[in-house]
């Protein structure tokens, strides 16, 4: 009788052959829970300003496992001792990192779930997959909670400079196009050391990690808060946002029954129950767009309006400053629309809106990147650089925006 290879390699178009380590982390990318990241997408609506950003959370978690691996291979010709247990769970919690995200990746935090972060759902997820494994996960949810007393191993996951970051910048950059996010990975992870239980970078990385931090910012405001994609997930949101407000006034809308569900039901993170996480388990990009498509034909102006700007990317037109907008520019706006489309003015609040969006490149307050000097010394990279950069990566950058139809400007 034929066993089923678990030794297997993927072909992937950023690092050649990433090999699975062994038969647990098999079993583990073989498991429904991990298999629906093939339909989540990395990126969230981005796709709409850059055609090929269509690769999935799938792509990016087995990308990060293999930089993890490397990153071992790295610490322990160092002589940094890991264990073959500690190198599994380090595995595992960087596979199973981002396992909690919904669909379009950040928009369900903000609408169907009461404002649940996806790292509370993934350690849920863990903790389900801990008992399906038989308490194999246990040391990777440990680390992964920041629990394990080895500091470094947390910081190889989440950090200003972890394997996540290097993974989802050099993949995005790659899938998007711009080119400017591109890092060299390669380099900085032979750079790493460890020193008194925390995680540093060599002195020689120094340019390297100004060029990685360099490539997050302009990645920020070009890919991930491209002014468009930002205009397309506050859409999708407020897509969201008015489809349970319909559902939990009685009106039935055609959608798949797991997003039938959070459209019926409050869900805050101690409502996740086996039940919810299930229904959860069960949604993906793909009942998103089913669900619009579908609402685009329904009586309600407000769903049925918001569904086809997506579907068709008829979006709203949207204007940053660096200044705020004046609210009473909004009311005008708003104003304006309720002669326009038949709607209150409570109601053209799903069409005009403002907010703000705020970036640091490096925030020198939480865990900095420490650079291991040839003297032995750690210091901050801000301190070690002796370019101005990494000084202006630690300040905010905040702009502001406002939404609104175009209909609006031909009046």
């Amino acid at each position: 009788m034929s066993q089923t290879n678990k030794l297997k390699i993927f072909n992937d178009p950023i690092y050649g052959f990433i090999t699975i380590p062994n038969e647990l982390v098999f079993d583990l990318i073989q498991h429904p829970y991990f298999q629906r990241l093939r339909r989540i997408s990395q990126m969230g609506m981005a796709y709409l300003v850059y055609p090929g950003a269509h690769h999935t959370r799938f792509h990016h978690a087995l990308g990060a496992m293999h930089l993890m691996q490397k990153a071992v291979e790295v610490l322990r010709f160092k002589e940094i001792s890991i264990s073959k247990e500690e190198e599994m769970a380090l595995y595992i919690a960087i596979l199973l990192h981002d396992i909690g995200h919904g669909p379009f990746s950040h928009a369900m935090e903000e609408s169907i779930v009461e404002k649940v972060h996806h790292e509370a759902i993934s350690l849920l997820f863990m903790n389900q997959l801990n008992d399906q494994f038989e308490g194999q996960l246990s040391l990777a949810i440990q680390i992964f909670k920041g629990a394990y007393s080895r500091k470094f191993m947390l910081q190889l996951i989440s950090s200003q400079l972890d394997m996540d970051r290097m993974d989802y910048l050099k993949r995005d950059s790659f899938y998007s196009g711009v080119a400017e996010g591109n890092i060299n990975s390669e380099r900085l992870i032979q750079m790493l050391n460890v020193v008194d239980d925390t995680l540093v970078m060599e002195e020689k990385a120094i340019y390297s990690i100004e060029k990685f931090l360099m490539a997050r910012r302009l990645m920020y405001w070009q890919a991930y808060l491209h002014k468009t994609s930002l205009a397309a997930e506050h859409i999708l949101t407020r897509t969201l946002k008015r489809a349970k407000e319909l559902t939990q006034k009685g009106m039935v809308l055609p959608c798949s029954e797991s997003l039938q569900f959070f459209l019926q039901h409050k869900i805050e993170e101690e409502d996740f129950t086996n039940e919810s996480l299930e229904k959860f388990a069960q949604l993906d990009d793909f009942d998103i767009i089913c669900a619009l498509k579908a609402w685009q034909s329904q009586p309600d102006f407000i769903l049925s309006s918001l569904s086809k700007m997506i579907i068709n990317r008829d979006l709203l037109k949207i204007k940053l400053s660096n200044e705020k907008f004046d609210k009473e520019l909004l009311k005008t706006y708003k104003q304006a629309l309720t002669d326009i489309y038949p709607i209150t003015f409570a109601e053209a609040s799903y069409f005009v809106f403002k907010g703000k969006i705020k970036t640091i490149g490096y925030n020198k307050e939480i865990e900095p990147i420490r650079i291991l000097k040839k003297d032995k010394t750690v210091e901050d990279v801000v301190d070690s650089s002796d370019q101005l950069n990494s000084r202006a990566f630690s300040k905010p950058v905040t702009k502001y925006y406002c939404c609104f139809p175009k209909v609006l400007l031909e009046k």
